[in-house]
C-alpha cells in the first residue's frame, strides 16, 4: 500500500516515513499544503496521514478539497491539539480517523494498516474506462471483450494509469508507484513500456485511451 504523509515537521515527518517503510508500506512525504495538494493529483495513495496544523493550506482545508473532488482515500488527521471540537470538525470533514499528538508510533501504524484494509475493500473489483476492462482481483484485461495479454509490469502500470483515470501521472510518480523508485534513473525506462502498454490496449482500438501530454506525462481518458 501506498501513504503520504503530510507533515511540516521535518523530523516527525522522517520518524514517521521510516516507521511506514519497515512496515512495508511505499512512503511519500510532503511538508506542506500545497505540495500535497499536487502530489495527491498525480498519485493515488492507498492512505494519507494529514497533519492539521499546516503552511499554506491547512489539513482541514485540504481535506475538504479532496472531498470536494471525489477523492475518497482513508485519512488519518494528526493534530498536536486534541480539542473535542476540533476532533469532530475533522471528522465532519471527511476525516475517517484522528490521532492527537504526541502518539505512540504503534498505534499509528495500527491504525495506518487499519484504514489501508478499509480502503483496499471498498475499491471496486474492476476499473473501466471506455470498453477498456481492468480485472483488479485476476489481475487481467480485456479491450471490447478481447483479452490482452499484460506483464506483471504492464498491469502495474496501468493499474496506476486507470485509477487516475482523466488526471497527467507524471514520469517520477510512474517510476515511485510502478518500480517502487525515488529517484529518477535517468534513462527512457518509464517512455518505452508506455509505448509497450500503447500498442496492447490502443493498437487494433479505436477510441485511443493512452495519451501523451508533451513536457508532463502521461493520461488514460475516453479519447470519444
Amino acid at each position: 500500500m501506498r501513504v503520504l504523509v503530510v507533515e511540516d515537521e521535518k523530523k516527525t515527518a522522517s520518524f514517521l516515513r521510516k516507521a511506514l517503510l519497515e512496515e512495508g508500506f511505499a512512503v511519500d512525504v510532503c511538508h506542506d499544503g500545497e505540495g500535497a495538494w499536487a502530489t495527491i493529483q498525480a498519485t493515488s495513495y492507498d492512505v494519507l496521514v494529514l497533519d492539521i496544523m499546516l503552511p499554506g493550506i491547512d489539513g482541514l482545508s485540504l481535506l475538504r478539497k479532496l472531498r470536494g473532488q471525489k477523492i475518497g482515500a482513508p485519512v488519518l488527521l494528526l493534530s498536536a491539539r486534541g480539542e473535542v471540537n476540533e476532533r469532530v470538525e475533522g471528522l465532519n470533514a471527511g476525516a475517517d480517523d484522528y490521532l492527537p499528538k504526541p502518539f505512540v508510533i504503534a498505534e499509528l501504524v495500527a491504525r495506518v494498516k487499519a484504514l489501508g484494509r478499509r480502503g483496499l475493500e471498498s475499491k471496486p473489483a474492476s476499473l473501466r474506462v471506455a470498453d477498456l476492462v481492468l480485472d483488479t482481483v485476476g489481475h487481467t484485461a480485456r479491450r471490447a471483450g478481447q483479452p490482452i495479454e499484460l506483464t506483471a509490469r504492464e498491469y502495474r502500470l496501468l493499474e496506476f494509469l486507470m485509477r487516475s483515470a482523466g488526471r497527467i501521472c507524471g514520469r517520477m510518480a510512474i517510476l515511485e508507484q510502478v518500480w517502487d523508485y525515488d529517484f529518477d534513473p535517468g534513462t527512457n525506462l518509464v517512455d518505452v513500456n508506455v509505448m509497450r502498454l500503447r500498442e496492447k490496449i490502443d493498437g487494433h482500438f479505436e477510441p485511443k485511451l493512452l495519451h501523451t501530454v508533451r513536457g508532463l506525462g502521461y493520461m488514460i481518458k475516453d479519447g470519444r
